[in-house]
């Protein structure tokens, strides 16, 4: 709804890992570190750049998504106004997608910081 940030700084994920993944009738939760995540919003996962698993509000994730648990961040980028990829260690990526111009597409807190990232 309000497009992902250009001022967004998640340079704390890289070198973390992911500590928890919380699974809600609407939303899709997991922390990284000093991050923490609330996705309503698709969420595509990635092995080697090849898509192998998507959740959407309402599902239950594919057990793939358990490949990014207890796996270092390799890196993440913004790769437009409406897509936040985080790279993992093993191969896989989170594409986290900003697809709705009615409704917010998640939240971000970043712990340290004031206040909340609503995108």
């Amino acid at each position: 709804m309000y497009r992902v940030p250009r001022d967004l700084n998640l340079s704390k994920l890289d070198g973390q890992f992911t500590t928890q993944i919380c699974i809600g009738p609407f939303d899709l939760q997991f922390s990284i570190g000093d991050v923490h995540f609330v996705i309503q919003s698709e969420i595509k996962l990635k092995k080697n750049g090849k898509g192998i698993a998507v959740w959407k509000e309402g599902d239950w994730p594919s057990s793939e998504f358990y490949n990014v648990m207890n796996i270092e961040v390799e890196s993440h980028h913004i790769p437009n106004d409406r897509e936040i990829a985080i790279t993992f260690k093993n191969g896989y990526s989170l594409h986290i997608y900003d697809n709705s111009d009615q409704y917010e597409s998640m939240q971000i807190r970043i712990k340290g910081e004031d206040g909340l990232w609503v995108i």
